[in-house]
């Protein structure tokens, strides 16, 4: 039988916490979290201000976005 402790923390490695994500112009408008992301452990949808500046974090998880 799966350990329920490593089947949880798999699911967090798939969270957008602690994750540096590299995106384009074409990818403009950008929200976290980001599409496929595990719904039981997200947060609400929050759009990153990239046309700004060229990486912004996620205020409520902190992942980075780096426009490249």
């Amino acid at each position: 039988m799966p350990n329920p402790d490593t089947a949880a923390q798999s699911d967090i490695k798939n969270s957008c916490t602690e994750t540096v994500y590299e995106v384009t112009a074409a990818d403009l408008p950008v929200h976290c979290p980001m599409p496929g992301t595990s719904l039981w452990n997200s947060h609400p949808r929050v759009y990153i201000p990239l046309d700004e500046k060229t990486e912004a974090a996620c205020p409520y998880c902190g992942a980075l976005y780096k426009l490249v």
